[in-house]
């Protein structure tokens, strides 16, 4: 899944916890109709992806959708969803992002030392 829009809000990493967890929030807001602020969080080794990018940058964003089942102590359960982040590319031509390109194909050197036979490397 994918969320797309203009960078609204970068958050600061947050650390929880003796384990040191970190959480980083970005809110982008969608570029439709009736534009929704949509808060996507970055977890763990994530929140290093945001470094590179501003407010006001349209993004698309590849998340995941996480739910959590939880029972309080009156024995009620609440159900609570997230979106986490794990990919982030700017849209904008000519800017950097948070993905590394692969290089053109003519930077690489075709293949020409081989023999008929020994293209075939299956076992069978």
């Amino acid at each position: 899944m994918e969320v797309q829009g203009k960078i609204k809000l970068i958050g600061e990493t947050q650390t929880f916890g003796s384990n040191g967890f970190r959480k980083r929030e970005v809110v982008v807001t969608t570029e439709e109709q009736y534009p929704q602020p949509i808060m996507v969080e970055f977890v763990q080794d994530k929140t290093d992806l945001l470094n590179s990018f501003n407010v006001g940058q349209n993004v698309k964003i590849g998340i995941n959708l996480r739910g959590r089942e939880w029972t309080n102590a009156q024995g009620e359960t609440k159900y609570f969803n997230s979106l986490q982040g794990w990919r982030i590319e700017n849209l904008q031509q000519g800017a950097p992002s948070g993905n590394v390109p692969a290089p053109p194909a003519d930077q690489f050197e075709p293949a020409s030392d081989f023999e008929d036979e020994d293209h075939d490397d299956l076992p069978f």
